[in-house]
C-alpha cells in the first residue's frame, strides 16, 4: 500500500484595501478549529496559479481586481473539509483594492459556504492585538507588514 500524498496545487489572495487592511475568511471544518485564512482555492485541471488566483478573486468575493506579484510560496500537508491529507503547494498573490468592496458570496460552492463562517479586513495593529486567534499559515501577519512597509520576513 502507498503512503505517497496526492499534490494538490493552491492559488491564494493577499487582498490588500488602500487603509492597509487584509481580508481574511475565517474557516472551520470538521478538521481543525476555526482559523482565519486567505481567500482562493485548487487549481483545475490545466489552469495555471495566475489563472485560478483571476478565477478565485472572482468567485470567492466578487471584486474585479489585478492580481499583482507572487509574494510567497508554501507546501504543508493537511486536510481540507471533506478531504484526506494532501500535499498541498501554494501560491500567493497580491491583490490591492482602491476601497473595501462588499464581499459577494454568489459565487461560492457548498463546500465555500459550509465552511467559510465570516470575513473581515484585518489591520496590522488588529492582528497583532489578537494573537490568540488562528492565523494559516501562522506567516500572514508578516506578509501583511512586508506589502505595507517592505520589512518583515516575508
Amino acid at each position: 500500500m502507498s503512503t505517497e500524498l496526492k499534490v494538490r496545487k493552491s492559488a491564494r489572495l493577499i487582498i490588500v484595501g488602500n487603509d492597509g487592511r487584509l481580508l481574511l475568511f475565517k474557516y472551520h471544518d470538521e478538521h481543525q478549529a476555526p482559523f482565519w485564512a486567505t481567500a482562493g482555492g485548487e487549481l483545475k485541471p490545466g489552469e495555471s496559479y495566475l489563472d485560478a488566483a483571476r478565477r478565485e478573486l472572482q468567485e470567492e468575493t466578487g471584486i474585479k481586481g489585478e492580481i499583482g506579484p507572487l509574494l510567497k510560496e508554501r507546501e504543508a500537508v493537511y486536510a481540507v473539509a471533506r478531504s484526506s491529507l494532501a500535499q498541498w503547494q501554494e501560491q500567493y498573490f497580491l491583490v490591492r483594492c482602491e476601497a473595501l468592496p462588499i464581499i459577494q458570496t454568489d459565487g461560492w460552492t457548498d463546500e465555500e459556504r459550509n465552511t467559510i463562517r465570516d470575513w473581515k479586513w484585518w489591520s496590522l495593529s488588529d492582528m497583532r492585538e489578537h494573537k490568540s486567534e488562528a492565523f494559516k499559515p501562522d506567516w500572514i501577519p508578516s506578509v501583511l507588514e512586508f506589502v505595507l512597509h517592505g520589512s518583515a520576513d516575508a
